[in-house]
């Protein structure tokens, strides 16, 4: 089958791998959607800069895989050939606290492997999976919805609870990829009563206003008009843009006794911390991405809102051309980026 590895320096190598063949309590995942993150970029795409969870292991690329069940090995018990399946892409030992409560992103045993960075990923036509990092697609979601819940979406709907952000709330997005759109999108469907966008690219806030995702968009750095937005500062902030600056605008914007998640990865916070954060009483929540009953959760919530995470992607490609996919979604102007594979 066809592969797509990150070796570093903005390029994509293609290459034949043999198909996998299912273990015990394994299943062979046809893929049919595979979308491109911000933290492969950072820190694979661009350059090897991960360690310890983030060490990239010259693996099939991708952690937001989406597909359909063709094979299954001996002692599955819930995920049956023909299911139409999201992948939680940190697949953790499954015996520690945090695999036992579903919060797999956080085990620390050597055993744990995520997809595309330890453990072959989503840029291949055929991904080998734990029956336990499967969860079952809802059939009125599509393939592409499940890839982008497999990350982004769930990324952001954890910070939204975290947050427990509701029609009390104003809520400020600062940075408007994919994952800041996802957060704007679905605020608005909890019952936030503002979105208020910022991002330093000009193309990503119009963007942001034409999803839907924020109500009203600010260009970084113009803290006047913030201001005039936000009076003394939202309820409740959320910083996906992994920035440092980023990071300080989202808490500064926070109105005293307020909440701010930080979720962007990467990025260095220097901060005034007794009159940015103590003296202004808030609550800062550090984020990282979600556990599996939560994201099941948010499937389902997905379904009652009538919302389709599809409606972040901006451009989609065939595996053959994912050296395209990952330039376009590096330049930082678009929407999200899907690889795709033809649905049968």
């Amino acid at each position: 089958m066809h592969a797509a590895f990150l070796p570093g320096g903005r390029q994509v190598e293609l290459r034949d791998i043999d198909d996998p063949t299912p273990g015990f309590g394994q299943a062979v995942v046809a893929m049919r959607a595979s979308t491109i993150c911000g933290s492969d970029l950072r820190a694979i795409y661009r350059e090897h800069l991960g360690e310890g969870p983030e060490a990239y292991q010259d693996v099939v690329a991708g952690h937001e895989p989406a597909g359909r069940v063709i094979a299954v090995g001996e002692g599955m018990t819930r995920i049956k050939v023909g299911d139409r399946v999201v992948v939680y892409h940190i697949s953790g030992c499954g015996q520690c606290d945090d695999c036992r409560s579903g919060y797999q992103i956080s085990c620390t045993s050597p055993r744990r492997a995520a997809y595309g960075w330890q453990r072959n990923g989503g840029h291949a036509d055929q991904l080998l999976a734990e029956e336990r990092d499967l969860l079952v697609l809802p059939d009125e979601l599509t393939f592409v919805d499940g890839a982008c819940v497999a990350c982004g979406f769930g990324t952001a709907y954890e910070a939204l609870c975290r947050l427990d952000v509701s029609g009390r709330d104003r809520l400020l997005v600062v940075g408007l990829g994919p994952v800041g759109n996802a957060a704007g999108l679905m605020a608005k469907a909890i019952g936030v009563t503002q979105v208020v966008g910022v991002d330093v690219s000009p193309e990503r806030c119009r963007l942001a206003g034409e999803l839907g995702a924020a109500d009203v968009t600010v260009e970084a750095g113009d803290d006047d008009q913030l201001r005039a937005i936000l009076g003394d500062g939202a309820e409740a902030a959320i910083d996906c843009s992994g920035n440092g600056i980023g990071q300080l605008a989202a808490l500064k914007h926070t109105r005293r006794w307020g909440r701010t998640a930080l979720v962007g990865e990467g990025g260095q916070l220097s901060v005034d911390v007794s009159e940015v954060i103590i003296h202004r009483q808030l609550t800062v929540y550090g984020s990282w991405v979600t556990s599996t009953g939560r994201m099941a959760e948010l499937l389902t919530n997905l379904v009652r809102w009538n919302l389709h995470p599809r409606t972040v992607v901006s451009d989609t490609f065939p595996l053959d051309r994912a050296a395209e996919a990952y330039r376009i979604a590096d330049a930082g102007a678009s929407g999200k980026i899907a690889i795709v594979w033809p649905d049968e």
